[in-house]
């Protein structure tokens, strides 16, 4: 038997509401009902109560009509296409200029078909003309944020989430692991990079390791859902200690104070340090705590500091 948590994580999202394809293609609801009625662009299915929704094939036709659109195909000649067409257009285009909208709209279609073999196609041809810290940048970020609205507005569900952060993992984790193998490590100071109980959001924090270990830091990477207690045999190990985290949904807002505080008197006295990336953070003042505290806005202002 399946548990409710397992339901839906095991649940795939299929269908979707005119305001699904709004969010996920940037194309206003108003304007896709124009080009559905005005080109029958999209066939819409409908509910019992009459209610329009659309399927996979439907997004999928959509992004690439609107990736077609914005590279300056006429709404009127793209109807004209076939549905063969349209595909092998802009598949052509998205390899051909390697733009970060349309790598954008090709992670989202990888996404929803969980294509791994789109999402590789679309990497390696960003890897042509980018470095791995450009595409993450420039690319993954932007399509990491994204996902965060379509979550918050259940345009997608867990397992969509999971499969492509899964993929973009492998990613930070190859370009590490490269990136370990070939530079000198400063041992005179230690990043301790973790996250908060129940918090599992860990891409960004990945990506930071890739970024600190680039530099010659010396990481020690725990990842998702640590307990401050499990952090205690690390304190007499090392003379300094940056532990580094992020509020993502855990602690909850209410006990954001109290698992401060915590930090702070297990710090206190000591010479290590604790850094906080998350727009959570940006009520609270590190100078208000006895311990040496740094916080951040996002993962962009931390990578500043470096």
């Amino acid at each position: 038997m399946f548990n409710k948590k397992e339901l839906k994580l095991n649940n795939i999202k299929t269908d979707f509401t005119i305001k699904d394809l709004e969010n996920l293609t940037g194309i206003k609801a108003h304007t896709i009902r124009i080009w559905e009625k005005r080109y029958q662009l999209l066939t819409p299915k409908r509910t019992n109560g009459n209610i329009r929704y659309y399927d996979t094939k439907n997004l999928q036709k959509l992004l690439n009509v609107s990736l077609l659109n914005k590279n300056n195909y006429k709404i009127s000649k793209i109807a004209e296409l076939s549905e063969e067409a349209i595909i092998l257009m802009s598949r052509e285009l998205a390899n051909k200029n390697a733009l970060i909208d349309d790598s954008i709209n090709s992670f989202k279609m990888a996404m929803f078909t969980f294509d791994q073999a789109l999402f590789n196609q679309t990497y390696n041809q960003l890897l042509i003309n980018k470095t791995f810290r450009d595409v993450f940048k420039d690319v993954f970020i932007p399509f990491l944020e994204q996902i965060g609205l379509m979550w918050q507005t259940d345009t997608l569900t867990p397992s969509h989430e999971r499969f492509i952060s899964n993929l973009i993992s492998q990613k930070i984790q190859i370009n590490s692991e490269k990136t370990q193998q070939n530079l000198l490590v400063d041992e005179s100071q230690t990043y301790v990079l973790f996250l908060p109980d129940n918090e599992i959001h860990e891409l960004g924090l990945m990506y930071l390791n890739y970024e600190l270990s680039l530099r010659g830091k010396k990481t020690i990477y725990l990842g998702q859902s640590i307990p401050l207690n499990s952090l205690n045999s690390l304190l007499a190990m090392f003379s300094k200690i940056t532990f580094v985290t992020s509020f993502t949904v855990s602690p909850v807002d209410s006990a954001i104070e109290d698992y401060l505080k915590d930090v702070d008197e297990r710090l206190a006295k000591t010479k290590h340090e604790f850094w906080v990336y998350s727009h959570r953070i940006s009520g609270y003042n590190p100078k208000n705590f006895k311990s040496t505290f740094f916080f951040y806005n996002s993962l962009f202002d931390l990578l500043k500091k470096l």
